[in-house]
């Protein structure tokens, strides 16, 4: 097979123009016969109004013995001979005399539990999950009905339910991560199979939408409840029993009946995809004595422009009509010695009110599969190290978040907490807009978002936002909006595991985001897959 990198063709390029352009690559004949596949996507607006769609595609030629002259007849750094990786899972079935094993527990339904409960249940292990939000559908219901009246289900919110935080987002599937093992592809095709777009596959920074990604964990339910796995939701874990540093039993609480009945479940393999925000469960964790640290993350707030604006700034007077909303990445290290950098930014997207504790307030970025909404938003953020926390200790990162929360629920009154830049930089509360009316799913209050961070941190980004206008010009316009607070990055902690991705407790495997291990949808659904990896070696012989 041969790789061919760096095809550069027009955004309304047809079929035949994409073949004439494998041709003239190759130097092929028009008789030679050849299938192609889509590798990579990526824009080059380097030279707007000219825009360019680059490709890397895979080739075969249906004479297979043809393909090495080919390569070196073109002698072209950008062709070259590959092979595609396909990813195995180490296990396909249990074997008869496993039957009777004690059934594995995924505690958490978010993007590392499910794809470890997916990819167990195909094995035949038929895991139990168990999940203290709700199913998707009724999960939607809630956190619609919190938007619209403020009256949070602590157990089912943006944060705790079916697919985890990640379904209240843009659904990004990118990620940073080096994994020749194939997974990477695996977890995008598990995506496709479950509804997705097959542009996934190849778009350099694929996203799904919030709305079809609802669609896609419940089919991946689905699919998990067929083979013999159980999905429990409203269901919380309560308790660990673990006499001799081994797992025997978990207690778990029904989280939808008022008698918050509890129930004792016999296992020797829990999974711990507890997602960023179980603050609950990590300080339950950390009471029986399984190890855990503290860990850096960064905070920060949103910031919305004009998607208009964002797509002027990236693509010119170009005037294709296929070119998808413009995205933006800035970053910037400040005197401060402090970094301040994008993140989770959503074209066309929403600012979401993504609390899960009762009077503290978070935020979150959130686009649908369209991407439709007229602004751009995304986390300007800055990292804080334990060396920044009040306290010391495996928790002393989820304090100081609660203390930016609860200091940005008093501030916005119960309600998003937005400033225009302008003031933010003069240290004035807002009183009204300008050109950027906040996209905000939840209700919004004029405020003083200075009064929520700590100096440092708007210093920081306050820095930023002056250099970020000379990379985008405007950027830092008077009247682009800041909400707060953006706190929930990535986990405050990290559960210490070992090369058998157990942690200090044999049995209980820590895994995703929450664990430490992961950051984003992609990664986190590679993590639960590594995981199933070592719990599927364990007990199938």
């Amino acid at each position: 097979m041969i790789r061919i990198n760096q095809l550069k063709l027009s955004p309304i390029h047809s079929e035949d123009d994409m073949r004439k352009a494998i041709k003239h690559s190759l130097k092929l004949s028009d008789e030679l016969e050849f299938e192609y596949k889509i590798v990579k996507r990526s824009i080059d607006a380097r030279h707007k109004p000219e825009i360019l769609y680059v490709y890397a595609v895979n080739v075969k030629i249906k004479n297979q013995s043809l393909e090495n002259k080919t390569i070196k007849k073109v002698y072209n750094n950008n062709v070259m001979l590959t092979t595609e990786n396909k990813y195995t899972f180490p296990c396909t079935q249990i074997s008869d005399n496993q039957e009777n094993t004690l059934r594995p527990i995924i505690i958490g339904f978010g993007p590392a539990g499910m794809f470890c409960a997916l990819f167990l249940a195909r094995c035949g292990l038929k895991p139990i999950v168990v999940e203290r939000g709700q199913c998707v559908e009724k999960r939607l219901k809630a956190v619609n009905e919190f938007w619209n009246t403020n009256e949070l289900n602590i157990n089912s919110n943006v944060q705790f339910g079916e697919g985890g935080a990640g379904t209240f987002s843009d659904g990004k599937l990118n990620t940073m991560i080096k994994d020749p093992s194939g997974r990477i592809a695996k977890v995008l095709e598990t995506f496709v199979e479950a509804g997705a777009d097959s542009s996934i596959l190849y778009n350099n920074k694929p996203h799904i939408g919030t709305d079809v990604l609802c669609d896609i964990v419940r089919n991946i339910r689905k699919e998990i409840i067929s083979l013999g796995g159980e999905v429990r939701f409203n269901t919380c874990l309560e308790g660990i029993d673990a006499p001799n540093n081994e797992v025997k039993s978990i207690h778990v609480k029904d989280t939808s009946e008022q008698n918050l009945k509890t129930e004792k479940i016999d296992c020797d393999t829990v999974v711990m995809a507890i997602g960023h925000s179980a603050r609950d469960t990590f300080a339950m964790i950390h009471e029986i004595g399984i190890e855990m640290v503290s860990k850096s993350f960064a905070v920060g707030l949103r910031i919305e422009h004009p998607q208009a604006f964002i797509n002027y700034n990236t693509y010119g007077d170009a005037t294709y009509k296929n070119l998808p909303v413009a995205d933006y990445k800035v970053t910037y290290q400040a005197k401060t010695g402090r970094g301040v950098y994008s993140f989770c930014m959503c074209p066309g997207g929403y600012v979401v009110n993504a609390s899960s504790e009762k009077e503290m307030l978070a935020i979150n970025g959130m686009s649908y599969s369209r991407r439709d909404s007229k602004n751009a938003n995304s986390a300007l953020i800055v990292t804080v190290t334990p060396q920044d926390f009040d306290g010391i200790g495996p928790l002393a990162g989820i304090e100081f978040q609660r203390k930016l929360e609860r200091a940005a629920y008093k501030e916005g009154k119960g309600s998003v907490p937005v400033q225009l830049v302008s003031d933010f930089i003069d240290n004035r509360i807002s009183t009204k807009l300008g050109q950027v009316t906040p996209c905000i799913k939840g209700s919004y209050e004029f405020a003083n978002i200075r009064n929520i961070l700590p100096e440092y941190i708007s210093q920081t980004i306050i820095e930023g936002l002056d250099n970020f206008g000379n990379l985008i010009k405007g950027y830092n316009m008077e009247d682009a909006v800041l909400s707060g607070i953006e706190s929930r990055t990535s986990s405050p902690v990290r559960i210490i595991r070992n090369d058998l991705g157990e942690s200090s407790i044999k049995g209980l495997f820590p895994c995703g985001e929450g664990a430490g291990y992961a950051g984003g949808i992609t990664s986190a659904a590679i993590d639960g897959i590594k995981t199933a990896e070592k719990i599927a070696q364990k007990y199938i012989k």
